[in-house]
């Protein structure tokens, strides 16, 4: 996560320069490295921004980012009604999205940061299982509804789908890749956040968490280990004919994990 965490600390530093030039008396005039600035960061990123954030306003004393943690299509909403200067969400505008902001006579900038990836879960209890591509779109469609379907020393129990919220990216990104946008089936819902689902997980046998890749990549975060050790990560592969992968780094850059974004 090193180069991740110095690429942030210089987004941060680029951020300051979009900090809105309104409103009433500031402590520190806007520059790179001082002033107020907005933002809102996709929850999925919080654990991430959190420590990003406070080592940029160590750094830099003259500096407030006031952040808040938000579901994607919340943070777009924010940045529609121009509530903040900066969002962090997991992949471009649309034309349509852009075309809205437009109407508000607002034109965004997009700049790629990174590169992460969904990560899936189950219960430590959960015997050894890899996941293609295909029994993933299997077990959101609805097909697949039972973990003896999959695994041949799998219970009789259904498999339970969480997500971290209705409206977040991770919840969007699946749909969208694997179900052409069509609605997931009734073995899936959501909680409120990725360590909700990772709670969850870790309290029922029979779920499949989906959370954001960060929650449990980084090796030097306490928090992160704390949280493997509740869950197992499990690896998938494109298809029946490719290896299985679970969400490292290396496997990220190289796209051999499956579900990268």
């Amino acid at each position: 996560m090193k180069l991740l965490s110095n690429l942030l600390v210089s987004i941060l530093t680029g951020l300051l320069l979009a900090a809105c030039g309104s409103g009433g008396p500031k402590q520190f005039s806007d520059t790179p490295t001082s002033g107020k600035v907005n933002i809102v960061v996709d929850e999925s990123y919080s654990l991430l921004f959190d420590t990003q954030i406070y080592t940029f306003q160590k750094l830099y004393s003259k500096a407030q980012i006031n952040c808040k943690y938000k579901p994607e299509k919340e943070a777009l909403n924010a940045l529609m009604m121009d509530c903040c200067k900066v969002i962090v969400i997991n992949r471009d505008l649309t034309a349509f999205e852009r075309a809205e902001f437009k109407k508000n006579n607002l034109f965004p900038v997009s700049t790629k940061i990174a590169e992460d990836a969904v990560a899936l879960i189950v219960n430590n209890e959960i015997d050894s299982v890899e996941l293609t591509v295909n029994q993933l779109k299997d077990i959101l469609s609805g097909k697949d509804s039972m973990w003896n379907q999959l695994i041949p020393t799998g219970t009789a129990l259904p498999i339970n789908v969480v997500f971290d919220n209705a409206s977040s990216a991770n919840e969007r990104y699946l749909r969208e890749f694997l179900l052409n946008n069509s609605s997931y089936q009734k073995n899936c819902f959501a909680v409120k956040s990725n360590q909700e689902v990772i709670n969850y997980v870790n309290t029922h046998k029979n779920a499949l968490g989906v959370i954001s890749v960060n929650w449990i990549s980084d090796q030097d975060d306490t928090l992160s280990q704390r949280f493997l050790k509740k869950v197992k990560v499990v690896p998938i592969a494109k298809d029946s004919n490719h290896e299985s992968y679970k969400p490292y780094q290396a496997y990220i850059k190289t796209k051999d994990y499956a579900l990268c974004r």
